[in-house]
């Protein structure tokens, strides 16, 4: 199983970003997708999950409206797209694919950073 995140980095206040995952070594279209955030002296935390068909999204209440997760699953690829970011999204961002829905466990990718500051 291998999870490549991309697409963190530095943003200002406000702005956007898109987070993709590109996963390989497994049946992508049979496992649900998240993503989930760990901000310093936090503990990692569920931000957007998706499930295998895409039929169903949850989203952390902090997000809710700004953020979108989405799959492709001819690319075995999921996204999470940030929209009106805040510095209180600031966090490392971790790819999960899990065959249970919305829960930790499963496989996790390294980890993209993404800083809101300005």
């Amino acid at each position: 199983v291998q999870l490549v995140e991309s697409g963190g980095g530095l943003v200002q206040p406000g702005g956007s970003l898109r987070l993709a995952c590109a996963a390989s070594g497994f049946p992508f279209s049979s496992y649900h997708m998240s993503w989930y955030r760990q901000a310093p002296g936090k503990e990692r935390e569920l931000v957007a999950a998706i499930t295998s068909v895409g039929s169903m999204t949850t989203y952390a209440d902090s997000v809710k409206g700004r953020f979108t997760i989405s799959r492709d699953n001819a690319k075995n690829t999921v996204y999470l797209q940030m929209n009106s970011l805040k510095p209180e999204d600031t966090a490392v961002y971790f790819c999960n694919a899990n065959r249970f829905y919305a829960v930790p466990g499963g496989s996790w990718g390294q980890g993209t950073q993404v800083t809101v500051s300005s």
